[in-house]
């Protein structure tokens, strides 16, 4: 099955609902989300929380990646299809495949989701980034929005089966990164994959909680 937009938009409202409701803390910076062409949204990661909160604040399309494992027969594979979540292998192993639809997303003016830490933070604590994301924005020329989300690793921590509602999590959106911004071109030869991802992980860190005395 192949995207399908009612699904989507469906589940998007469910989902915006939902966080509204159990998990609301504050949301800023929701202006920096450019209303078109290509943007890359890098995040912080603690939660399996994250990709579809960062997501269900935005009027646009929201495109994620997936373990290729989590396409399991059933609803599991229909709804992440019809989502159009790219599927990815974590193994470590090349996937030309995930990489083509990537760029394809981003080449047709869509809004990528991207953790560039490439894993959940046991502690909410920023992780050194890996140079995966800097190969997408260097390849793509995308607009790069740093977001941070607080406390999404307590609300359902990384080895937590069931989450906490008792704890609020707060989005930020900060403002979009140029490719001049963090693209240090070809000059910077092999590293220049790592500089990029560096560039933004130092932006998102930069990024301060909206109310420091909320939960």
């Amino acid at each position: 099955m192949k995207f399908d937009p009612r699904v989507y938009w469906l589940f998007y409202w469910l989902i915006r609902c939902a966080y509204r409701i159990l998990l609301l803390g504050d949301i800023k910076g929701l202006e920096n989300i450019p209303k078109n062409g290509a943007v890359i949204l890098a995040s912080n990661h603690g939660s399996h929380f994250d990709p579809p909160i960062l997501g269900c604040n935005l009027k646009r399309v929201v495109v994620y990646f997936a373990r290729k494992t989590l396409w399991k027969p059933g609803f599991a594979s229909w709804w992440l299809d019809a989502v159009g979540a790219i599927p990815i292998d974590r193994d470590g192993e090349s996937d030309i495949r995930a990489m083509k639809n990537t760029f394809r997303a981003l080449k047709s003016g869509g809004v990528l989701s991207l953790f560039p830490e490439g894993t959940r933070s046991p502690d909410g604590s920023l992780q050194a980034a890996k140079p995966g994301i800097g190969l997408i924005a260097a390849k793509s020329q995308a607009k790069v929005v740093p977001c941070r989300i607080f406390n999404a690793y307590k609300a359902l921590p990384k080895d937590a089966k069931l989450p906490d509602f008792s704890v609020s999590v707060h989005i930020v959106y900060g403002k979009p990164l140029q490719p001049a911004d963090y693209d240090p071109g070809k000059t910077a030869g092999k590293d220049r994959y790592q500089i990029i991802a560096d560039k933004i992980i130092s932006a998102i860190s930069q990024i301060r909680r909206p109310r420091p005395k909320a939960i």
